[in-house]
């Protein structure tokens, strides 16, 4: 399959976690009755960006209303859906230093699928642990899930006079690198803060990944300088199409996230990109791109392997 229809959901993101879902439900509909292959959502889609909302909010994947929600529109609508992410919350033995994480990742490694805590007996809670992560959840089209990824690189930033925020005040670092096997093709899956670190972008490359998918919410101080800059860069470097999907800006919230929700062709050209209001934005992407720019400017047969090291 190489051109795929894809529907980027800028959604205005509430305080009202049944709101956020009808409107993350509209959208895809809309975006499937657009003719859309594959739908995604923003980052903490269904709740809003603040740490406190994400103790709040969290949920158990198996518990959890928000993805038994997704998973019922995208088996409806017969529609891919990358879900944005969500605080999730994971409870484990107090013993264990990883929670629900698998060691050391193999260079070629099959589609996680999704290990859900067992519950902890009431006599032994209090040997347990809670942990929230920043996950996005990827859907076929008939309602499972494919994967996840735990957001590697929490957003730590203290911008003198403008945004202070720390997501490790609340939040749990993933530490795993996510490729996943769709009928697309490879779908690399970073989350922010993520895209910030190039290495990341790189490996899900060498892994196969086609297209590199960030939901994220930058805010005011760092999206006007850093956000396009960004996606068009790894865009440019990897030779692949780069997607972001951001929240509207909500101008009374708390944090205010910079819109601008965007994809980049392998070339570095921003070929869909919306301003700072809720917006659905349908956009075909040829991965016959990808194989015709990589023969024209072969960056990454030239790497010079003798030298370095990925």
């Amino acid at each position: 399959m190489d051109k795929i229809k894809v529907a980027i959901c800028q959604m205005n993101v509430v305080d009202n976690k049944e709101k956020n879902i009808k409107k993350a439900i509209a959208m895809i509909t809309e975006a499937k009755e657009k003719g859309a292959d594959l739908a995604i959502l923003p980052e903490m889609f269904n709740c809003p960006y603040e740490n406190e909302k994400f103790v709040e909010y969290s949920e158990s994947a198996e518990y959890s209303y928000t993805l038994k929600s997704i998973s019922s529109i995208a088996k409806e609508k017969n529609i891919h859906v990358l879900a944005g992410s969500i605080p999730e919350k994971v409870i484990a033995k107090s013993n264990e230093k990883s929670p629900n994480i698998p060691g050391k990742i193999a260079k070629e490694k099959k589609n996680k699928t999704l290990t859900i805590p067992k519950k902890i007996d009431k006599d032994n809670e209090n040997e347990s642990e809670e942990y929230i992560y920043n996950t996005s959840f990827l859907f076929d089209d008939s309602g499972k899930i494919l994967g996840y990824h735990r957001k590697m690189h929490l957003f730590d930033i203290n911008i003198k006079d403008k945004v202070y925020f720390k997501e490790s005040d609340t939040l749990k670092a993933g530490n795993e690198i996510t490729v996943l096997d769709t009928k697309f093709g490879k779908l690399g899956i970073g989350i922010c803060y993520d895209i910030r670190f190039p290495e990341l972008s790189r490996l899900m490359v060498l892994r196969g990944a086609k297209i590199l998918i960030f939901p994220g919410a930058f805010n005011l101080a760092t999206g006007p300088d850093h956000w396009n800059l960004l996606f068009k860069a790894r865009a440019i470097d990897n030779q692949v199409f780069t997607i972001g999907v951001s929240p509207a800006l909500d101008k009374n919230s708390s944090y205010n996230a910079y819109g601008h929700s965007i994809v980049c062709n392998p070339w570095g050209k921003t070929i869909a990109e919306a301003k700072y209001d809720e917006k659905l934005i349908i956009t075909e992407i040829d991965l016959k791109e990808i194989a015709k720019i990589r023969e024209e400017l072969p960056i990454l047969d030239n790497r010079r392997l003798d030298i370095y090291e990925i």
